[in-house]
């Protein structure tokens, strides 16, 4: 009750206020009759006051600032692709020995349709994704992504994550694939059930990468296709890719 003594303290201040103005109309008219009515035809108002306070122009307001919580929130999804993501997309590639022909789905173009991203990223979630013996290649990743380490945990405090439960999913398995390739002192030379474990983190971090790398991309050609023309100019899965426009 003491969280609420304010607004209670408030609501009877107002009650006897409303109720001290109808007794000086009264005191001044002397008609009953008349403050009944409009007593009456006020109170038969507050439902609908209420559905429109609370229900309808509440759930405008909700709508908008939702929207705006998500703009910011591709805003940092840009900015993780821009510093970590797109060249992450190509260094997991490496790993698949069926990459060449995989990335023929990921050739994105300014005539690819919303249906289009959909169907080829519901693909990627059931794709298998098969890793062939490239343990010297782990170095070089594991380098690149203690480089990244500090703006990946950066990323992590953004409050706007609470909004985007699969951008906050891959953070965290990129985090935890970089960790653990920073406790192997020797990559070159792992036994082979430790390598097969590290190509379940890289499955991982891949899987939810290409995802989000999917959505951002669908996000810039439907607001921002300027950033998309760089974007598919620069898609580390096209080898023809090129920033110079032909």
């Amino acid at each position: 009750m003491k969280h609420y003594k304010w607004q209670i303290v408030l609501g009877l201040i107002l009650v006897g206020l409303s109720a001290a103005l109808y007794l000086v109309h009264y005191g001044i008219f002397g008609d009953a009759h008349h403050i009944l009515i409009y007593m009456v035809g006020d109170v038969a108002f507050v439902p609908i006051e209420v559905l429109l306070v609370t229900v309808i122009i509440h759930q405008l307001l909700n709508a908008r600032e939702k929207r705006a919580i998500l703009e910011k929130m591709n805003m940092v999804i840009g900015v993780f692709f821009s510093e970590v993501g797109t060249e992450l997309v190509g260094r997991l590639a490496a790993f698949d020995p069926d990459s060449d022909r995989n990335k023929e789905k990921l050739i994105v173009t300014s005539d690819w349709s919303n249906q289009q991203f959909s169907n080829v990223r519901k693909s990627f979630e059931k794709h298998d994704y098969r890793s062939g013996d490239q343990k010297m290649s782990l170095e070089d990743l594991r380098n690149f992504l203690l480089e990244k380490k500090d703006f990946l945990l950066r990323l992590l405090e953004n409050p706007n994550l609470l909004e985007h439960d699969t951008f906050t999913d891959l953070l965290w398995a990129v985090l935890h694939l970089a960790e653990e390739l920073s406790y192997r002192d020797d990559l070159g030379q792992l036994p082979d059930s430790d390598y097969a474990h590290l190509m379940g983190d890289v499955r991982r971090s891949y899987a939810l990468l290409i995802g989000e790398w999917l959505d951002y991309m669908k996000y810039l050609k439907d607001s921002y296709p300027y950033l998309f023309s760089l974007a598919i100019r620069t898609n580390p899965l096209d080898q023809n890719a090129s920033p110079v426009v032909q």
